[in-house]
């Protein structure tokens, strides 16, 4: 008969009517599998940032009006697997979002430009002299990283360096070439102290505007 509840009682119990997690992890996916096609409205950006939060607070009262079940612990435990599965796609997914950016230092310390730059800096007397023994590098490292399969590349840094005295930041840039790296400039800015640190600057760049550049 039209119009006949597919579940009795035709309004969902008080004890099934809670959050769903499912519904805010999984939204439209969620949605197909309980015939809430509703939920498809979390597939329309900035709307999706309401429509999860709709979604949750009464996701578990659409889905037992749009889908028979056989009794509520047949609900019961279908919509406490889909908040199993949308929790393990979630904390996958942040899980894998955090390595992705975790790695871009390891990627940027481990080509030879890096090293050069790091070689540089620690042979200066200059930038021993303001940073004290022991330079070396902080884990965020900033810059990016381009090599061509063609042999060419370019690098820009922007590496955090402390020593026993003080703390700085170091740029440099640098070329590929056939293979092989070559610096072009590096700038050791102390923290506190005005004047740059210029150790080289092939391109005759000036040092204000290419150690913001960068």
């Amino acid at each position: 008969m039209a119009g006949q509840p597919l579940n009795q009682p035709a309004e969902i119990p008080a004890g099934l009517d809670r959050w769903n997690w499912g519904a805010f992890f999984l939204n439209w996916i969620w949605g197909i599998g309980n015939s809430t096609f509703i939920a498809l409205l979390a597939l329309i950006p900035i709307v999706n940032l309401i429509m999860i939060f709709v979604l949750g607070a009464r996701g578990s009262r659409w889905a037992w009006q749009n889908r028979a079940w056989r009794d509520a612990e047949h609900f019961r435990r279908t919509q406490r697997n889909w908040a199993i599965a949308g929790l393990v796609v979630w904390v996958v997914g942040i899980g894998g979002c955090a390595a992705t950016v975790g790695s871009i230092p390891y990627v940027l310390k481990g080509s030879d430009a890096y090293h050069m730059t790091m070689d540089k800096l620690r042979a200066d007397d200059r930038v021993k002299a303001a940073l004290g023994d022991g330079v070396t590098d902080g884990f965020w490292v900033g810059g990016s990283l381009n090599v061509n399969a063609n042999g060419a590349g370019s690098a820009q840094f922007s590496i955090p360096v402390h020593g026993a005295k003080a703390k700085g930041t170091a740029y440099s840039t640098a070329i590929r070439t056939a293979g092989t790296w070559s610096l072009r400039l590096v700038v050791v800015k102390v923290d506190g102290v005005d004047a740059p640190i210029v150790l080289l600057n092939e391109d005759h760049v000036p040092i204000p505007n290419a150690a913001i550049g960068i």
